[in-house]
């Protein structure tokens, strides 16, 4: 071996040995103080940091656990708590004059809790950057004053798991796993890129991709941002994104984005719902449903404005506008629905979801459907009012016309095993307490005109009083059961009235008449 190489490979060996020996001449530990008050004046809430380790190698120190308290206000359990702690820093300052020069932080499997006041105004995160907590370290330096002066190359948030909570809410907290953050350069007075992604609750992955910043001291709900939003097989009804009290569910992919100036929040995508269901007594919907929107959302007022609500079922589209709050236990809304010219064979699947049951094998085929509707009202307790209005369409599998045999026989008109609906229309009112029905008017052509009102209740069961309009006769008869199975009962004493002020008409009128009185009350005339 040449002399040269001799000393080169001294000289390595002499490094090697120096970089191993390093952390035995260096008590990490001795830093724990600073990190502790740097982190604590950046964060305005105490940060602890456990027993400190050196790795000359990776040019980091870790800490084997770390705790970040939470807002007083809020509760007296820290906010973050993880694991570790992994710090990189620059070596040489390091080494040679003992100064921490941070470069990245790496939380490990922290547990997250994230909490919204009672009055849905604040979240505990809120206040972060805010200097409202005491130092670690009381003889350490603190900034004066302003925002705090950090800024780090990485930030990496790994494995983590967010509690999503609501102070005084009896409902079971929504938990996020798999949570991991990455962000560059890092500073609580510019915009910092970044990206997340997590498990959502009962299933489902989100991903964030774009800009934060500068962070809002004080309240931190309030910072800047601008991101792209992907979701794929979100359960509606436990993520978090929907209130739950709503009653709505489903499966659902979405993409869209959001922006913030940290005054107004506006946000607009692409929903896509499978096996949607709209009402708790509802069933999933036979096809998915899409949503396209648009949101300005008030930070401070938590509440909003949808400005475009595109509902679409195949070729069959509503519009929903209106405005939000979500500030108390429950969000109130107040908003309008108008689809026209709707088919029914695309909303026929809908049905369902809408707490809607058809007769056994009974299906809506052709037509179209007009509504113009008002919802208002906390979500768990929404009133629906308006009108409804069908046209040219049939129930197929259902003959109203053998239901009321003597009605029809009337008009002297054959009936099949489907009705056929010229025209539908209703002012509809649907609660809490049931669904009222007001100024029917239902033509079938086998039958005729059918007037009148009745309510649905929760339970599907029937109470109407209507009069069909036969050969110049009013018939009136009831219609009792359920929406799966109606049973349509004859008024007969309205019917006998009916028919005497037949009589005092023309004969022909009269003797159809007293046939279908006959034929309802089951005897032959005489």
């Amino acid at each position: 071996m040449s002399r040269k190489l001799k000393i080169a490979a001294i000289v390595a060996a002499i490094f090697i040995v120096i970089v191993i020996a390093l952390p035995l001449f260096i008590d990490a530990n001795t830093f724990r103080p600073t990190l502790e008050s740097e982190l604590t004046g950046a964060l305005g809430r105490q940060v602890k940091v456990g027993n400190l380790s050196l790795s000359i190698f990776s040019g980091s120190v870790k800490a084997d656990d770390i705790s970040i308290a939470d807002d007083p206000a809020f509760s007296k359990t820290p906010f973050v708590q993880a694991k570790s702690l992994t710090v990189g820093v620059e070596i040489m300052p390091l080494i040679f004059s003992k100064k921490l020069d941070v470069t990245e932080l790496t939380l490990n499997d922290p547990e997250i809790a994230l909490v919204k006041s009672q009055d849905g105004e604040k979240w505990n995160f809120s206040s972060l950057g805010a200097k409202n907590s005491a130092p670690a370290n009381p003889t350490q330096p603190q900034p004066a004053g302003g925002t705090p002066n950090l800024s780090v190359a990485k930030v990496n948030v790994e494995n983590g798991q967010l509690t999503l909570s609501r102070t005084g809410s009896s409902e079971k907290p929504r938990v996020y796993g798999k949570v991991n953050v990455e962000v560059t350069k890092f500073s609580m007075t510019a915009p910092f890129p970044f990206k997340m992604s997590a498990d959502l609750p009962a299933g489902g992955k989100l991903e964030l991709d774009g800009k934060a910043g500068p962070i809002n001291v004080g309240n931190a709900e309030m910072t800047p941002l601008n991101a792209t939003v992907s979701v794929k097989e979100m359960n509606v009804a436990e993520s978090g994104f929907i209130d739950r009290a709503s009653g709505i569910s489903g499966i659902a992919d979405f993409n869209g984005a959001v922006t913030s100036d940290g005054r107004q929040a506006k946000t607009n995508g692409v929903l896509k719902v499978a096996k949607l269901q709209v009402v708790q007594k509802g069933s999933p919907a036979g096809k998915p449903v899409q949503v396209t929107y648009t949101v300005a959302h008030d930070l401070s007022k938590q509440s909003g404005e949808i400005t475009q609500g595109d509902v679409a079922m195949g070729g069959a589209t509503a519009h929903l506008t209106g405005t939000y709050n979500s500030k108390g236990d429950v969000t109130t809304v107040e908003l309008k629905l108008n689809g026209q010219a709707m088919p029914v064979d695309d909303l026929e699947a809908m049905l369902p979801a809408l707490g809607i049951v058809l007769p056994p094998k009974a299906t809506l085929k052709g037509g179209d459907l007009n509504t113009n509707l008002a919802i208002a009202g906390p979500v768990d307790k929404l009133v629906i009012t308006g009108s409804v209005q069908m046209e040219n369409t049939a129930l197929v599998n259902f003959d109203l016309g053998s239901q009321l045999s003597s009605i029809s026989a009337l008009g002297g008109k054959k009936t099949g095993n489907d009705t056929t609906i010229q025209n539908f229309s209703s002012d509809v009112r649907v609660a809490p307490e049931g669904t009222q029905a007001n100024n029917i008017n239902l033509n079938v052509p086998a039958i005729g005109v059918m007037t009148g009102d009745g309510t649905v209740s929760p339970a599907n069961a029937l109470a109407f009083k209507m009069k069909a309009s036969v050969s110049g006769l009013a018939i009136p008869f009831d219609i009792e059961g359920t929406t799966s199975a109606p049973k349509f009962v004859p008024d007969v004493k309205g019917l006998a009235t009916s028919l005497v002020k037949g009589l005092g008409g023309n004969g022909v009128g009269a003797g159809k008449g007293l046939t279908g009185l006959s034929g309802l009350l089951k005897q032959k005339p005489h």
